[in-house]
């Protein structure tokens, strides 16, 4: 197998369910984001924490540096995602992009039908690690990725 190189170092997974979610079903919308066939490289931790009513809340993370599930994940983000969200990526591009990450948050019930949309209530967080150090090139190359227009 060829080697596969990737401006990306690491991507770090974070979403919650809470007591009225499926555990399961909320699962398996992060895993849609990801290629099929790589699963069972992700290995979510899990905590279970009190929320602000005392109603029960589990916290999934993951850290993915396998360099070919960095790169599948890339390119189906880079397909997945909307021209609008793209654009709205690009306008927002210095207020997701510090300290060599990009920061998305995603919707779980479009990852439940399959689908990437950026959303902000109760999302998925992504946060994409990458080589480059400043902000300015890593922009440009979520544009080159096909990330931001």
């Amino acid at each position: 197998m060829a080697k596969v190189t990737s401006p990306v170092v690491y991507i770090d997974v974070r979403f919650s369910a809470h007591a009225t979610e499926n555990l399961e079903k909320t699962k398996k919308a992060v895993y849609n984001l990801f290629p099929p066939d790589r699963k069972d490289k992700m290995k979510f931790t899990k905590e279970t924490i009190k929320g602000h009513h005392g109603n029960l809340i589990t916290l999934f993370q993951a850290r993915i540096k396998d360099k070919e599930v960095l790169q599948a994940f890339v390119e189906k983000l880079s397909t997945g995602l909307s021209e609008l969200d793209k654009e709205t990526m690009s306008r927002e591009a210095k207020l997701l992009v510090e300290r060599s990450n990009l920061y998305l948050r995603l919707d779980k019930q479009a990852a439940v039908e399959n689908q990437m949309r950026l959303y902000r209530a109760d999302p998925i967080h992504i946060r994409i690690h990458f080589k480059r150090k400043d902000n300015r090139s890593i922009i440009e190359l979520c544009r080159e990725l096909g990330l931001m227009s």
